[in-house]
């Protein structure tokens, strides 16, 4: 699934829109008016959603994406996501709101768009441009718990968190190593203080995370050689290994002062 990464990832997303333009040009018809529930989506925006995709209002598309899946008639709901696929993708681009996509792409999920029965080609933009958002989250100095809820969501959208951990394991160059490095402490401390959980991944596994960050030593190794006063990449090291011998964090985990205060004598 991984593509060779563009010198520049938003030229990479650039690219990804013009092609999510070109394949959902003609979006897939409704047989019907648009039905779900009325106490929370009103009679007339429903008849928005249900007319050209391009004049939806973005607080409308943010409604629709994050609205329960349930509220919705499961024959129009993939209807529905297919024709504002590229309108969502902006959505969640790094012109978009900025807001936790997770939650959204989930809603592709099985229980809900079923993206992975799309077309074939409409399938296969899509992905590009989540290849390009993972791009660009990892080497823009985005926190890891937000990188981190990007491949959450992608993964639930899709069915598989392999495929995305591969293709930022193949993202090259400085900035994707440091994202790379401060994702991986991120998820090996939560895997040690057995804190990772998937929030709305369902039928997610964390252990797939702790099987592949031992695949990335050798890479975090040389980053720490590299940046030898990194203390990310230190800490990375020893929690990665940590994590490989089966061994308790060398950290206290941090308790909130509630806790620390109902612990003291």
């Amino acid at each position: 699934m991984s593509d060779p990464l563009d010198p520049d990832p938003y030229t990479m997303w650039r690219h990804a829109l013009a092609e999510a333009d070109r394949v959902f040009a003609s979006p897939p018809e409704l047989d019907r008016p648009v039905d779900g529930c009325t106490y929370c989506t009103p009679e007339s925006e429903l008849h928005i959603l249900g007319g050209d995709p391009a004049a939806v209002p973005d607080d409308l598309l943010g409604h629709f994406m994050r609205e329960v899946v349930s509220h919705w008639e499961a024959d129009q709901y993939p209807v529905l996501w297919r024709r504002l696929m590229p309108r969502a993708l902006r959505y969640w681009g790094p012109e978009g709101h900025g807001a936790d996509p997770s939650e959204e792409l989930g809603h592709l999920g099985r229980r809900g768009a079923k993206f992975v029965d799309w077309p074939a080609p409409e399938r296969a933009v899509v992905e590009q441009a989540f290849r390009a958002l993972l791009a660009i989250a990892l080497v823009d100095g985005r926190s890891p718990s937000d990188i981190a809820d990007l491949l959450e969501g992608i993964a639930h959208a899709t069915g598989d968190m392999g495929p995305w951990l591969e293709h930022i394991a193949g993202l090259a160059g400085p900035e994707a190593d440091a994202g790379l490095v401060r994702l991986a402490l991120g998820w090996a401390t939560d895997l040690l203080w057995e804190e990772l959980r998937f929030t709305w991944w369902y039928d997610g596994d964390p252990q797939v995370i702790a099987a592949w960050l031992p695949t990335q030593r050798a890479r975090i190794a040389t980053f720490a050689t590299r940046h030898p006063r990194c203390k990310t990449a230190a800490d990375a090291l020893i929690a990665v290994d940590r994590l490989q011998a089966g061994d308790h964090s060398p950290w206290l985990y941090p308790y909130g002062i509630n806790e620390l205060l109902r612990l003291a004598p």
